[in-house]
């Protein structure tokens, strides 16, 4: 019990001390690791336990989320090859000349080649995080990195099968049939319900199908989540799935990055090849960003996904510690990836905060192109004669979309940076654009002009709603009314702070709509026994 607590006490107090200083919590959770193992409290077999199950149901969740139409653009995939292939000939050459130089002892060129190539990874479990706390996993540039992730993660998949000297099971051609077959035994899922059932159903599919079966198969159990996601995902409730083992998989990620500093206590030596390796990360974002570019992006889509992907992955860890118990690799090598892993995490966090404004201004300093040359999804869009602008067209979005058409007569725009959703309610008659609402250069043309008096910002993340509030304010926008939703009691009290003009608590507004609709019901129905 005493280790349970000191864990417990570690963990919190360097969480906190992270969320403090205004770095994301997983930060501090990296450093509780190390800081346990320095000072002798040993590692659980349950930590391992824990992380596995993380991140086996991270990765599900992402498949529940996932439209496979994502992975056909070619700012997806070739975007993801010719980084790799272009980073592990850079890295290869990098690595060398570090050993010539005397940084390292001598190694084989496969070593090296291999090391380049896991380098060339981003980390899954990082990417995905930043992007739900945004909210951003259906923006272009969060479907681009979960792509570029999915493609990396299959080639992960091939690398660690050759570190393991091991092939495939010859009986992982029956997938072919088994995938089919749980797709359709799973098609009437849904009517378990979002209670107990349907959670325990979701971690079922997960571990048994999902993870147990693929690695028996010499494939990878965490492929074999996000493949199980994907069968799930066309059936109805599968986002009330992913949100229902939301907070479960948070709390269970955090055994996978304490687990990083029980790899063991680095050296000096290991710290100085950790943070040499550190140095491959700016060629990584800026590699990103020309490919992006190349491809006809924009550079605040480039900008946002160069740098969300610049970091190194957990499997580097993973293909090290199998290296080292293949006697390929040298034992110095995962300590120094940890080093170079944790950094990586650091760096990351720094600069890809929850508030991505400043983006939007670094982007505007990059070299710009005629619409006609940017990518369909990225260019610029039309904002019509519209005097209401609703961003976020979920159901608080199109309910505020309706009763300011129907009920007050405003000519509106819904925003929504989900291209699917755009599409459906496009097919309903309403006029709704793909945008970001956090874009300078989106709210440049919305005030522009001068048409819109009412802005609501109905986003389900309050860090992007408080973006785009920031945006608004820095183009000095004052003509109109600006309202927000928020669903606890803090983001109102930030809200206010901010000087919003309107500020809605969800849970409260609408117990005060259901009074205010019971109390018409009774007016009217005492009305009609009178007559």
């Amino acid at each position: 019990m005493n280790v349970v607590l000191s864990y417990l006490a570690v963990i919190f107090g360097c969480g906190l001390a992270a969320r403090l200083v205004k770095m994301p919590p997983l930060v501090g959770f990296v450093a509780a690791g190390f800081i346990l193992n320095a000072i002798g409290v040993p590692e659980r077999h349950e930590l391992a336990l824990m992380a596995d199950i993380g991140v086996t149901l991270m990765l599900f969740a992402i498949g529940l989320r996932l439209d496979l139409r994502t992975l056909l653009g070619k700012q997806v995939w070739l975007s993801a090859s010719a980084h790799m292939l272009l980073m592990t000939v850079i890295g290869t050459a990098f690595l060398a000349a570090l050993s010539a130089l005397g940084a390292f002892g001598p190694e084989k060129l496969y070593v090296f080649a291999t090391l380049a190539l896991v380098l060339s990874f981003s980390s899954t479990i990082f990417v995905i995080k930043i992007l739900q706390d945004r909210g951003d996993e259906q923006a272009l540039y969060g479907n681009i990195c979960i792509g570029v992730l999915i493609i990396q993660d299959i080639a992960a998949v091939a690398v660690i099968s050759i570190s393991k000297g091991e092939a495939p099971s010859i009986f992982s051609l029956g997938l072919v049939v088994a995938i089919p077959v749980l797709a359709w035994l799973t098609k009437n899922w849904y009517r378990l319900g979002h209670g107990e059932m349907g959670a325990l159903f979701g971690m079922a599919m997960a571990l048994i199908p999902g993870y147990a079966l693929f690695e028996w198969l010499g494939l990878s159990g965490s492929l074999g989540a996000l493949i199980m996601g994907l069968i799930l995902a066309p059936r109805p409730g599968s986002e009330q799935l992913s949100d229902t083992l939301f907070t479960m998989k948070e709390l269970l990620l955090v055994g996978f990055f304490v687990s990083i500093g029980f790899k063991g206590l680095p050296t000096i030596d290991h710290i100085e090849v950790g943070l040499l390796l550190l140095l491959l990360l700016p060629i990584q974002a800026i590699l990103y960003w020309l490919i992006l570019w190349l491809l006809g992006l924009r550079n605040r889509t480039s900008v946002l996904a160069s740098l969300l992907l610049s970091n190194y992955s957990e499997f580097a860890l993973i293909v090290a510690a199998m290296g080292v118990n293949a006697g390929w690799l040298s034992p110095h090598w995962l300590l120094s990836l940890v080093i170079a892993v944790s950094g990586g995490f650091i760096i990351s966090s720094v600069v890809n905060p929850g508030n991505v404004s400043w983006v939007s201004r670094l982007a505007q300093r990059l070299p710009a192109r005629p619409p006609e040359k940017i990518h369909p999804e990225d260019r610029p869009i039309q904002i019509g004669d519209a005097s209401a602008v609703v961003l976020g067209m979920g159901r608080v979005g199109l309910a505020t979309y309706t009763q300011l058409a129907q009920k007050h007569g405003h000519k509106v725009l819904g925003v929504e940076h989900d291209p699917y959703r755009v599409q459906a309610l496009k097919k309903q008659g309403l006029n709704v654009v793909e945008g970001d609402a956090t874009d300078y250069d989106f709210w440049t043309r919305v005030v522009r002009t001068g048409l819109v008096e009412i802005v609501v910002l109905a986003m389900p993340s309050q860090h992007t709603n408080i973006d785009a509030l920031r945006e608004l304010r820095r183009i000095g926008y004052q003509k109109g009314t600006v309202a927000a939703v928020a669903f606890y009691r803090e983001d109102v009290e930030e809200l206010e702070k901010l000087g919003l003009n309107v500020i809605v608590h969800l849970y409260a507004g609408a117990g005060e709509a259901l009074a205010d609709r019971a109390v018409e019901s009774q007016e009217t129905h005492a009305t009609a026994e009178h007559a």
